[in-house]
């Protein structure tokens, strides 16, 4: 209703928006309800094609999603008088934040521009949005309850049987909107990383560059894992560091392409670990980036052992006792607000775990004592 309120405004265009395309065409979702309203009326035109409605005065409303974080950038050459997230935590903070860009209006119009949202508390974007509407709140970012009691077109008694089935923190969370309780087995907290954003690292820090790697292109309905590297550091009084993140989609070509020119810049003189892969495949894979891709350099295949969560405790203990630093890089693509949204979220809500794999293994490296010579890891170690 909101995105419909200008339509007799020639220049007013208004975009709504869910994560997945299948989230936006499921029935009763909002694009269906939006069919349900307005395919009545003859003068309003619906182009499935564009999943747009044109409407008499040359109006329209546009039906979007954005799946993965490149999917952003389908809308650079559009503008936009309002638009809404539906399920905004279902979003990183980096999608929501870029789509400001395409807030805009031409000089003189009296048309608002508008950005608003809607959703339920958990998500991978739980502690952001709580943290941007829910605490402690802002004028300028209104946040609006509303719970089950709120809605007089729901069964309530059906609905409350139902939620009764779900564990108890997703049930608080859909029955009474409560975005304080937290999932058990949370191993990152934002607030351990106040305070631990930096410019620059000390001098004695001793650095590897991580790579946890994918090889699958995205596509429509297709959101698959990422290749993740940074550079971890380790002082020798116990201080971790992170830069320089770098994450990315693509065919193994990509990979092997990419991974290879993060190499040649961070210099010969870094180590590189990478994760092996099960089987005889992995296998190949190692002998074709030592003997091709990562010639010269000092490139290691360590195998992952036990379960992700485990494997994380080292990084999260740092964390938690305000050792680990994330150093930002103005010059390189910022990369910190995706990495702290994969941490907060992870392991129940998250979408990808990529970076936390990539982390843990760089700072296993550090300690793993059969490779100390090898990665010139300190002595003291």
């Amino acid at each position: 209703m909101a995105a419909l309120q200008y339509i007799d405004i020639p220049d007013y265009h208004a975009l709504i928006i869910r994560r997945t395309y299948k989230d936006l065409s499921l029935p009763g979702a909002i694009m269906d309800r939006a069919l349900t309203w307005l395919l009545n009326y003859p003068d309003i035109h619906w182009s499935a094609a564009e999943k747009k409605f044109t409407f008499p005065s040359g109006a329209t409303l546009t039906f979007g999603y954005c799946q993965t974080e490149r999917d952003v950038h389908q809308y650079d050459s559009a503008e936009f008088q309002f638009i809404g997230f539906d399920e905004v935590t279902q979003f990183t903070e980096f999608q929501y934040r870029y789509l400001f860009s395409r807030l805009r209006r031409g000089q003189g119009s009296l048309i608002p521009l508008r950005l608003r949202c809607a959703s339920n508390p958990s998500g991978v974007g739980h502690e952001w949005v709580k943290r941007r509407f829910v605490d402690p709140g802002s004028p300028e970012r209104p946040f609006i309850p509303a719970k089950l009691d709120d809605n007089p077109f729901i069964d309530r008694d059906d609905y409350r049987k139902s939620l009764a089935n779900l564990d108890p923190v997703t049930r608080e969370r859909l029955l009474n909107g409560d975005w304080d309780v937290l999932q058990e087995g949370r191993l990152f907290k934002r607030e351990w990383f106040d305070g631990k954003i930096i410019d620059t690292a000390p001098n004695d820090v001793f650095w590897i560059r991580s790579w946890d790697r994918a090889a699958t292109e995205p596509g429509p309905g297709k959101d698959p894992d990422w290749t993740a590297g940074g550079l971890i550091g380790l002082t020798p009084s116990g201080q971790w560091y992170l830069r320089d993140v770098i994450r990315f989609q693509g065919t193994p070509l990509d990979n092997k392409r990419r991974i290879a020119q993060v190499a040649e810049r961070d210099g010969a003189l870094t180590p590189i670990v990478i994760e092996r892969e099960g089987g005889s495949s992995g296998k190949d894979v190692e002998d074709d980036y030592k003997r091709n891709v990562l010639v010269g350099y000092n490139a290691t295949f360590v195998s992952p052992t036990g379960k992700k969560v485990d494997r994380a405790g080292i990084v999260s203990s740092a964390a938690e006792a305000g050792n680990l630093f994330l150093v930002r890089d103005e010059k390189a693509r910022p990369w910190i607000a995706t990495y702290l949204d994969e941490l907060a979220a992870f392991p129940q809500a998250g979408v990808h775990d990529d970076q936390v794999d990539m982390t843990s293994q760089g700072f296993n490296a550090h300690f793993d004592t059969s490779r100390k010579v090898n990665l010139g890891i300190f002595g003291a170690i």
